[in-house]
Formats: C-alpha cells, sequence, structure tokens
C-alpha cells in the first residue's frame, strides 16, 4: 500500500474514533473541540489530523502521582469525559474491596476545570452508591491527605496537577481505611490498585452513560481544615511568639490562605507575603513555569526577602505539597537551597528529636545519600525507596520522607504524603532554633558535611518532544559501555528495570564512579523528558568544606553524561 494510503487510513480510523468519543462526551466545551478538529482533518488539515492523532494515541494512565495531563478534549487529556470514566473505575474497585459503605474525600485546587473535575468525580462515585464528602474548593493537597487519615476514608481523590505547566491538571487517588494494608492508609495507590483501577476504567461504559448523583454528595464544613491548620501549627515547639521574620510565595496556588493560617496559629507572624503570587491564578502569570525549582521562580520572593531583611523564603508549589527555602548567605546575599539541602537539614531535625514517633528516615533513590549516614549517626533505620511518596510514604516506622523535588513528609502520622505547609513550619522552627545559638541553615549544613563529607547534588534534565527519544536515550546508555566519568572510572552500573529484593522493578540506571561519584538515569514519571541526578561526595579537610571543587566536578559529570545520552 503506497504511504499516501496508509497515513489516509491512519487519518480516518483516528477521525472515527474522536466521533464516537465526541458523540459520548458530556461536556458541551470539550465536545465542540473536539467537533472542529474534526471537521478539519476531514478536510485535508494535517495539523489537525495530528493534533486528533495525540489525543487519541492511548488512555492517561496512572504515573508517579496519578494522571495528569493537559485539559482539553479526548482520551489523552484532562476532561469530564476522562474524569468519569476513571472515577467508574475506581468506585467499581472500592466496591469490589470494601463494599458500598466505603467512604471516600475529594478535593481540588484551582487550576482550569478543577472543579468540573471534582463534581464529576464526587457525584460518579455518589450514584454508584459510595458515601462522598467534598472539601471546601481550591484547598492544598495536604489537606486532601489529611482528610482522607482523619476522617477514616477508604479513599481521597485530589485534582491538581500539583507543579505541571498551566495548561495540565491531574487526578491523585489515595487509599485508606479498609481499601489497603495499615502502611498504605493514606498513601497514593501503588501496584497492583493502580493495575485493578485501570482494569475497571477499560471497561467503563462511555462518559455519557456513566451514572452522576449531585444530590447524594455530602459538602464539609471548614472543621476538617480548621484540624488540619491546629495539628500543622502545633509542629512548631514553644508558644511564644517567633522572632523569624518569613517572606512567604504560593505561585499563584492554593496555598497561601492556608499557610498564613497556619503560621498565625503557630505563633510565627512577621510574615511578609509575595502580594502578586498570593491569589490562586490558573495561568500563573509572574512566572515562566509553576515551579518553586525554576530560575527565577524566586526572583519576586527574593526581591521582598531584601526589602524587609527577611530571615527565610518559603515558596510553596501550586497545590502546596512542596516547599522550597532560600537563606541568607554569609556575604549578605541569598541562596536557594536544593532539595536534598532541606532533606538533610529535616532530616538531622528529625533524628535528633527523641519525641518523634518512628525510627526510621527514607528518601527516594534518586536522592543523596547523606539521609542514611544521618539515620546511621543516630542510631535510627534508614530505608531508600522508589521515586514518589507512594513508595516513600509506606516506609514502616517512617519518622521523616523525602525526595530531591523539595517533598517532604515531617508528620507522616498526619499526612503519609509530601506537604509544603508543614515542612515550612518545621524549617521555620529550625531556623528559630539555630538562631538563638547564632547559627544558620548554612552553618548546620557546613556541619553535617564535616561529619559525613561535603554531599553535593545537581540535576541534569533533557526535554523531548516524541517520547520514544526517552526510550531510545534509556536504550543508548544500557547499551554502551561507559569508562568513566569527569576522570574517574565507572566502577558499577546498576540496572533497576528487574528489580531486587529491596525495590520493585523499574525504569532506572545507576552508575557508581571510583571516586564515590553517583548518577541515577531515569524517565520521568509526570513530564516528558529524562531526568538524571548527580552526586559527588568530597572529604573536608579540617573545617574547610569545599564547596567550590564540589560544583566543577558536577559540571564536568554533567558534560559528560549529557554527551553520552544525546550522541
Amino acid at each position: 500500500m503506497p504511504p499516501s494510503c496508509s497515513l489516509t487510513d491512519s487519518v480516518a480510523r483516528v477521525i472515527e474514533t474522536a466521533r464516537t468519543w465526541r458523540d459520548h462526551d458530556p461536556d458541551p466545551v470539550t465536545r465542540a473541540e473536539l467537533t472542529r478538529l474534526i471537521e478539519a482533518a476531514d478536510s485535508g488539515d494535517a495539523r489537525a489530523a495530528a493534533d486528533l492523532e495525540s489525543r487519541f494515541r492511548g488512555p492517561l494512565t496512572f504515573g508517579t502521582a496519578g494522571l495528569r495531563g493537559e485539559v482539553g478534549a479526548g482520551e489523552t487529556r484532562m476532561n469530564v469525559a476522562v474524569v468519569s470514566r476513571a472515577t467508574y473505575g475506581l468506585g467499581r474497585h472500592l466496591t469490589d474491596t470494601v463494599g458500598l459503605d466505603a467512604r471516600v474525600v475529594v478535593g481540588c485546587d484551582a487550576r482550569h476545570g478543577s472543579e468540573a473535575f471534582l463534581d464529576a468525580t464526587a457525584e460518579v462515585l455518589a450514584a454508584q452508591g459510595l458515601t462522598v464528602l467534598t472539601l471546601p474548593r481550591r484547598l492544598p493537597t495536604p489537606v486532601t491527605a489529611y482528610a482522607t487519615r482523619a476522617l477514616d476514608c477508604d479513599a481521597g481523590v485530589m485534582i491538581t496537577a500539583s507543579h505541571n505547566p498551566p495548561a495540565d491538571n491531574g487526578y491523585k487517588v489515595y487509599l485508606g481505611g479498609r481499601a489497603t494494608d495499615p502502611a498504605g492508609r493514606g498513601v497514593q495507590i501503588v501496584p497492583p490498585a493502580d493495575e485493578q483501577i485501570a482494569t475497571f476504567i477499560d471497561s467503563a461504559p462511555p462518559a455519557d452513560e456513566i451514572a452522576r448523583d449531585a444530590a447524594a454528595v455530602e459538602p464539609l464544613d471548614n472543621a476538617i481544615l480548621d484540624a488540619y491548620v491546629a495539628r500543622a501549627a502545633g509542629l512548631r515547639p514553644g508558644t511564644d511568639p517567633s522572632p523569624v521574620r518569613v517572606v512567604l510565595t504560593p505561585m499563584h496556588g492554593v496555598g497561601g490562605t492556608t499557610a498564613l493560617a497556619v503560621l498565625r496559629a503557630a505563633g510565627i507572624n512577621d510574615v511578609h507575603v509575595v502580594d502578586e503570587q498570593f491569589a490562586p491564578d490558573p495561568d500563573f502569570p509572574t512566572v515562566a513555569f509553576p515551579n518553586p525549582e525554576e530560575p527565577g521562580a524566586l526572583d519576586r520572593a527574593l526581591g521582598l526577602a531584601r526589602a524587609v531583611d527577611a530571615h527565610v523564603v518559603i515558596a510553596l508549589d501550586p497545590d502546596a505539597d512542596r516547599c522550597s527555602v532560600a537563606t541568607p548567605t554569609r556575604d549578605g546575599g541569598w541562596r536557594q537551597l536544593t532539595g536534598d539541602e532541606i532533606g538533610w537539614l529535616l532530616g538531622e531535625q528529625a533524628a535528633r528529636n527523641s519525641a518523634r514517633s518512628g525510627d526510621t528516615l527514607a528518601c527516594s533513590i534518586v536522592s543523596s545519600r547523606l539521609l542514611g549516614k544521618i539515620a546511621a549517626h543516630h542510631g535510627l533505620r534508614f530505608a531508600a525507596t522508589l521515586t514518589g511518596f507512594k513508595w516513600i510514604a509506606r516506609t514502616p516506622d517512617l519518622r521523616f520522607g523525602y525526595e530531591e523535588a523539595i517533598g517532604y513528609c515531617t508528620d507522616p502520622d498526619a499526612v503519609r504524603d509530601k506537604d509544603g505547609i508543614s515542612a515550612m513550619v518545621r524549617v521555620v522552627s529550625l531556623v528559630e532554633q539555630l538562631a538563638a545559638d547564632g547559627r544558620t541553615l548554612l552553618d548546620l549544613l557546613d556541619d553535617l558535611a564535616r561529619r559525613h563529607g561535603l554531599h553535593a547534588t545537581a540535576p541534569l534534565t533533557i526535554r523531548v518532544d516524541d517520547l520514544a527519544e526517552i526510550g531510545q536515550m534509556m536504550d543508548r546508555l544500557r547499551s554502551t559501555q561507559v569508562g568513566a566519568l569527569a576522570g574517574s572510572a565507572v566502577v558499577e552500573i546498576l540496572d533497576l528495570a528487574p528489580g531486587s529484593d529491596d525495590l520493585p522493578p523499574t525504569d532506572a540506571l545507576v552508575l557508581r564512579t571510583a571516586a564515590d561519584d553517583r548518577v541515577v538515569v531515569r524517565p520521568s514519571g509526570t513530564e516528558p523528558k529524562l531526568k538524571c541526578y548527580l552526586e559527588v561526595v568530597l572529604d573536608c579537610a579540617g573545617d574547610e568544606v569545599p564547596h567550590a571543587r564540589a560544583t566543577e566536578r558536577l559540571d564536568a559529570i554533567s558534560t559528560d553524561v549529557a554527551a553520552l545520552l544525546q550522541r
């Protein structure tokens, strides 16, 4: 068959698939969107045909943090039809494992489509006979995670895309109560639950044939939010007003009002907010990318910090489950800490506090190895898990867990997930405690370096337009004999794809050199990019901490790894 005929057949098939989906789409907005594309593709518009193909090349599946995708029409986008079918599958799973008396709590952030997706989720579950509780709109993700445990729910659903681009939204599922084992209560879903839900989604009827029942949904008042605020505020030791001056930005997300309430309840009253980034705005107009880790994202917060002579900057991501920190430097400037550095500080803080429950510190395999040394120094256990808090948070006897992407679980008895707001309270408390001795966060980091060796980490991210490129790069690295990185012989290459006694299978490679450098390479679970996590470890000579030398070595390794992947 000539290539042109093959292309025509392919376009005809996707148009027919799109028509069927369109005819059963309950949302008039996305139905009209598909109609325009179908008509354009049918008339020979190649761009419209390519767009349709991208929308129907397979359904969204549960990744590292649930379903995520661009808001729009089609089975690979986030829309009412996709959410309805996903919820049908979740409901069937709950009735199958728990029964019709299952309880579910549902929350949402302020992204495009979030409130409509919350309504669809709650009403589909209610129509299946489940008890459905909806949180007040536009609240942080940690409130939903907290409510799942506090209300003894069998599941929780949060509509959010966290720190993804403005066009995206998502669907995060927690299991609790009777729907999971004790270690997984209030934690995001893992296999086999996600696979079982996916099977029910595949068998779901067309979206417009899925029943909804708005009258059976039970809206919650602010009592559960108030309980969360009190719990998070109580993480600060003492009741006297804090002397710490804080600059806070919620990055146009939903964390601002709740974070302020927590700070005030904790006695942390000297707080200055970045006004133009405080109100929720799904377009995130003042940042190029709504992620506190991105270059330039903290510019306004740092400017305000200089103006008010702040002691610490706290930046929450849009759904407030992640927290970034900046601290004054010894020369009068400011430095944003890396996710690993914050993890070390909070890990050391947790390890020193024997009153906290749990005896285990945990982090993901892509995070720094220093947390394991901190745990050993304090006589605690350590666990390394797969990437994602669905793995970290189910660690038995967890006292503290983190991942390098500025996610921290500092109160696992209450929130079995990353929580930027409770992490904020822990950080401000640490700043306060150190300042009482004339010390800073940077002083504590240097102490840890002198005790355990300077651990320095950096990311290398390769974004792609075609997801197939990620698999090609991983295949290329697996088949390449890597001799050395930054002049040090590679002494170990560990492929995590087969799994092990300690870890389930995952698509990742770990390279280690004779100098104890380490590189972990894996595809992102939420975005179209390949992620590399670099770490060097250098001894400290006396009091000297060799920061410049570590930066040079990280740069050299980054150059070598990029060349390996892109050749």
